[in-house]
């Protein structure tokens, strides 16, 4: 993408938006953080050193240079997929309707079928004969009722998953770029997903798949379904934190039955005792769409983006008092607060400063701890 004297103000912002997002410590919480102090992308990125630096950043903080969005754009286009923005109307609305939706994210294939209603698939990758059958045919059937089959193109049920929704459409979402498919042996199904489905994912063309990634893939398989279906799961898998993510983003979570003496249904078992929705059919999961459907989409579009007006003098004279209360153990925003005594805008302000000098972890939970 060559930048010209003639580019619009929205192709300016959609770039400095892009930046924001890329810049180092910035994360989806933290962009729209930085979108409601500053008002605008571009305001944002000439905020970040200043922000970093009384966060206590050694060394000088640049943002990302625009030249390295620009080749991200290019190289996504060069993929043949369509980068689409959270504030933009062709996002998958169920990522719209998330507290904080990734701000951009590369579609290759058809846009149009996250205009229907969609469930996830996941499990196991050393997936039981029995599990891939059941899981290929519940997606199947899913399929011809109109819904769109999430998974995430891992070896064992997603595989199946995908298999038995191609004919009618499923999305496979990427822990890496597009380019990067995970794992190698599913580059034909990729292919064939393309054609008749979608492939998404949230990282630049080019990144390959790292341990790091998948959490960040199970978020957005949780985020793009209205509700998750758990086949097989060991109790230590990436299935049950897909089914957690969907748990906390107020999804359905379903399980299915299984042996009590195999360790593949460990998980599954658990989420039962737990309260998952029991799945012995397509029907289960149909039933219990329509409802889920209306709630997950009263709002389409991004939630709201509340700026709440905080003193330089207040944050600077409060920041040892946060740091104090601060360690490596994970701590609760709400808890720094009472403790503190001070106003949520005021310890908002201070977190985001610490995390983009790179001396604060973000956690689940609205938890954060120290680096040291």
């Amino acid at each position: 993408m060559t930048k010209t004297a003639m580019e619009s103000p929205s192709q300016a912002d959609r770039l400095a938006r892009l930046r924001l997002i890329r810049s180092e410590n910035v994360g989806p919480r933290t962009y729209r953080q930085l979108l409601a102090r500053y008002g605008s992308a571009a305001a944002a990125l000439e905020a970040l050193p200043d922000l970093a630096r009384r966060g206590g950043r050694r060394g000088r903080f640049l943002p990302c240079p625009a030249a390295a969005a620009e080749a991200e754009l290019e190289a996504a286009a060069a993929l043949g997929a369509t980068t689409l923005g959270a504030h933009e109307d062709d996002y998958p609305a169920l990522l719209a309707a998330l507290d904080d939706p990734p701000p951009f994210v590369h579609v290759r294939g058809r846009i149009d079928v996250f205009q229907r209603p969609a469930v996830a698939i996941v499990g196991a990758r050393n997936a039981s004969a029995a599990g891939i059958r059941f899981a290929r045919r519940l997606a199947g059937e899913l399929g011809e009722a109109g819904v769109a089959v999430v998974s995430g193109l891992a070896r064992g049920i997603d595989t199946a998953a995908h298999h038995g929704s191609l004919a009618s459409g499923t999305i496979a979402v990427f822990a890496g770029g597009l380019d990067a498919v995970y794992p190698p042996e599913n580059a034909d199904l990729a292919e064939e997903i393309a054609g008749a489905g979608a492939l998404i994912g949230e990282l630049p063309p080019g990144t390959a798949p790292q341990a790091r990634h998948f959490p960040r893939r199970n978020r957005l398989i949780a985020g793009l379904a209205l509700g998750v279906v758990v086949v097989e799961a060991a109790l230590r898998s990436g299935s049950l934190i897909t089914a957690r993510l969907a748990a906390e983003q107020g999804r359905e979570v379903f399980a299915v039955p299984g042996f009590p003496t195999d360790p593949r249904h460990a998980g599954t078992n658990r989420l039962l005792r737990d309260g998952a929705a029991f799945v012995e059919g397509a029907a289960d999961v149909l039933e219990a769409l329509a409802p889920m459907q209306r709630q997950a989409l009263a709002d389409r579009s991004p939630k709201p983006i509340v700026n709440q007006d905080v003193t330089r003098l207040e944050i600077d004279q409060e920041r040892q008092t946060v740091q104090r209360l601060l360690g490596s153990a994970p701590t609760e925003i709400d808890e720094i607060i009472r403790q503190g005594k001070l106003t949520p805008a005021t310890v908002m302000t201070i977190l985001l400063e610490l995390e983009l000098a790179g001396r604060l972890d973000r956690l689940t939970g609205n938890r954060f701890a120290l680096r040291y």
